[in-house]
């Protein structure tokens, strides 16, 4: 799927999504060797130039991390708390693809490859994210019901969701929005508050033999199985 040439720049490393859309502005990039504008898209297999170079992009990486609570999903945080950028700890300009919030743990993926984060994100695709949500009280057939056919929420009712009771107190969630803090919320709504959330997996890809705060790089088999998700 095409992506903002801008989106593309910065994930190439070029300069941040300020700069890049000055360089554009200036008529300092093509697309083909045409000259680009703000709204130029670019896919797999286009010859992007800055100055008439070619964007030479950095070696591509896929990093799987088991995020522990108590670290936030951003490259930097004004607040001065510890980043999951802290600790991959790679000299790349790594991103985290899509988010978890601080105190939820679990699968997370970071990449420099813009156009693959761009196809995964997308709602079109899709893609599956389970979660394990330890809940205050035991919910009944009706609020499990209710989480299976989609809850109304400030922001308008979510696609249904795979639902089942791993214990009392204990269910798991697969869902393929990306709605900001959203388990939390459909559980709230339901009347059974989070107060542990585990992402156990994200495309496919889970956290199985990695301990809090470890990480490790994709497979290529897993990285194709990314491709075609």
């Amino acid at each position: 799927m095409p992506v903002r040439l801008n989106r593309y720049l910065a994930s190439a490393g070029v300069g941040s999504r300020r700069a890049v859309d000055e360089l554009i502005r200036d008529a300092r990039v093509t697309v083909n060797g045409r000259v680009a504008e703000l709204g130029t898209s670019v896919g797999e297999g286009d010859q992007v130039c800055v100055d008439g170079r070619p964007v030479s992009a950095e070696r591509q990486a896929w990093v799987l991390l088991h995020k522990p609570a108590g670290v936030v999903t951003t490259a930097n945080d004004p607040q001065g708390r510890p980043t999951v950028l802290d600790l991959v700890g790679s000299p790349l300009r790594l991103f985290p693809v899509g988010r978890l919030d601080m105190d939820t743990t679990g699968a997370l993926l970071l990449t420099n490859d813009g156009l693959l984060a761009h196809r995964l994100m997308h709602p079109s695709h899709e893609v599956d994210k389970v979660y394990v949500a330890d809940v205050e009280g035991r919910p009944d057939a009706t609020a499990l019901e209710r989480l299976r056919s989609g809850v109304e929420l400030e922001d308008g009712a979510t696609a249904p969701a795979q639902v089942r009771e791993l214990a009392p107190g204990r269910i798991e969630l697969r869902i393929h929005e990306g709605r900001n803090r959203q388990v939390r919320r459909m559980c709230e709504a339901v009347g059974h508050p989070v107060l542990h959330l585990h992402r156990s997996a994200y495309a496919g890809l889970t956290v199985e033999g990695l301990a809090p705060g470890r990480w490790r790089e994709l497979e290529p088999a897993e990285l194709d199985r990314l491709r075609g998700a």
